[in-house]
């Protein structure tokens, strides 16, 4: 800083070395964030790491750049040292003030160091939280977790919640997914004929994948079919079109919709709807 002492007068030395440190913790702050996210991009595609760790510990090194680099400012700028002391002396009061204010931020920061040593979820993971949010996991900070929804919209979830809610995680140690395939056929189908249609469009479909273990390959079919149900008026069958992905599985179950019903009409599989019969009193 000396170099500042010689180039401008006193009472614009402690503002311009005030200045001099906002400006390199955000400059320090820049260079390390995109260093940490070059390397978070480099381990996940090398070695297939989980990215969860080194998202969390971007966002903390963030956080304790910036109180590191405040509380230099702050001593070296006598205004404001001077209001830190005035602060400091009235710390008992300011304790017991933070200490309401912050309990929510404490509370999110202790349930995201959870979230990252527990996994109960972790960067890249379908989830469905409250039955409501459904989307990807994009990051875990300090105070919230972020899901990237169908729609590009994103999510913003304090930790403090998401660690206490039940989710479904769609990736959790398997990341298969299963659609149904449902079809209503007629009292009067040929089951087995409308059972054998719907496997066969599911098995030749290019996304379906054989979710089967080794040792039952010999003792269950390639697609299960079931009929599910009894209606007034139908039979409900369902297929279990299995998948790698989430957006594979939907792509799949929608081209399946359409594939399976132009093969039921060209095949006469008759696809029923409630009839009424309306009398007319003399």
């Amino acid at each position: 800083m000396e170099f500042i002492k010689k180039l401008l007068p006193d009472k614009y030395e402690s503002l311009a070395i005030f200045i001099l440190i906002i400006l390199l913790t955000v400059l320090v702050e820049w260079v390390s964030r995109r260093a940490v996210n070059r390397f978070i991009r480099k381990s996940s595609q090398d070695i297939n790491s989980d990215p969860t760790n080194y998202k969390f510990l971007s966002n903390a090194l963030r956080g304790i750049i910036y109180s590191i680099g405040i509380m230099l400012a702050v001593r070296e700028y006598p205004p404001l040292r001077a209001v830190a002391g005035s602060l400091l002396a009235g710390a008992g009061i300011l304790a017991v003030a933070i200490g309401f204010a912050s309990q929510q931020a404490f509370s999110n920061i202790i349930s995201g160091i959870f979230l990252v040593i527990f996994k109960p979820f972790r960067v890249n993971d379908r989830l469905r939280v409250k039955d409501i949010y459904v989307g990807v996991v994009e990051d875990i900070t300090l105070r919230h977790t972020v899901i990237r929804d169908p729609e590009n919209r994103r999510i913003i979830i304090p930790n403090s919640v998401i660690a206490t809610e039940v989710i479904v995680n769609s990736d959790y140690n398997d990341g298969k997914i299963c659609k149904y395939v449902e079809f209503n056929v007629s009292l009067k189908t040929d089951i087995d004929k409308a059972k054998r249609i719907i496997a066969e469009e599911i098995a030749r479909h290019p996304k379906y994948i054989d979710p089967r273990k080794e040792e039952e390959k010999t003792e269950k079919p390639l697609v299960e079919v079931r009929l599910m149900r009894f209606t007034d008026f139908a039979m409900v069958l369902r297929g279990s079109a299995w998948a790698t992905t989430n957006n594979a599985a939907t792509d799949m179950q929608l081209d399946l919709l359409e594939s399976i019903k132009k093969r039921f009409d060209a095949e006469g599989v008759e696809m029923p709807y409630p009839h009424f019969v309306i009398m007319k009193k003399d």
